[in-house]
């Protein structure tokens, strides 16, 4: 199976609050919390592996039931160390996966391919309309840490949670309550941008508006349709 297990279908760039989430529809966006992964840096994995492997066995391993790939990232993201997912990997699923999994590691940096189209700019023009914006986002803490220190885009937000440092994950509940307790915010006037559909529904399940990110523009669109005072596509 390839991509992360559990994903639900759903569609992108739409605004989605079901649950408790619907309470706040009608309300005003005062602040927004984004992922990073393909939101706000895009990400893949693949892109690590190709100074050394193939493409066929680059598509095996980011196969999460034969490699385990995607469940040593949960494990590593939920606050295990990059040698707990390496160690997961050669216990589960054995070699060649986990000698792969520690080059991935090992590399990671060569997976993190720059700032997402439009990042940068949207939240200047977030933070100069008086919205706050913030960071949730699942990553390895040593991983992050580098990745911060590279991008200037993620040193911008108000403030971040980040699942391996506080040793929760989403989509649970409770990451979601944990970030709006850190950043002093309404749930009632937040939206959630991510491009899981598991993590928009883990939003809604903490009564946050979400959108499942896919296209800068339409993420625009979207904001400036629900009052957000930036400038519109033109």
């Amino acid at each position: 199976m390839s991509g992360w297990p559990g994903e639900p279908r759903m569609d992108y760039d739409v605004l989605v609050a079901e649950g408790p989430a619907a309470r706040s529809v009608s309300s005003p966006v005062t602040d927004v919390i984004f992922d990073f992964g393909n939101v706000l840096v895009r990400w893949d994995p693949a892109a690590a592996l190709a100074s050394r492997y193939r493409e066929t066995t680059a598509r095996r391993f980011l196969d999460d039931s034969v490699s385990g790939f995607y469940a040593a990232n949960d494990l590593m993201d939920a606050g295990g160390s990059i040698q707990d997912g390496v160690e997961f990997v050669a216990r589960e699923h054995g070699e060649p996966w986990a000698s792969m999994m520690r080059f991935y590691l090992e590399n990671f940096e060569d997976s993190v391919l720059g700032v997402m189209p439009g990042a940068r700019v949207l939240i200047d023009d977030l933070r100069r309309a008086g919205i706050g914006v913030w960071g949730l986002s699942n990553w390895q803490r040593d991983l992050y840490a580098d990745t911060e220190r590279r991008y200037d885009v993620l040193r911008r937000l108000d403030g971040v949670v980040v699942s391996g440092v506080v040793g929760l994950r989403k989509p649970d509940a409770a990451i979601f309550e944990l970030a709006l307790e850190r950043f002093a915010i309404d749930r009632s006037t937040a939206l959630f941008v991510d491009d899981k559909a598991m993590n928009v529904q883990g939003a809604n399940r903490a009564g946050i508006r979400a959108v499942r990110f896919s296209d800068p523009r339409r993420l625009r669109g979207l904001l400036v349709d629900a009052g957000v005072p930036i400038a519109p596509l033109v």
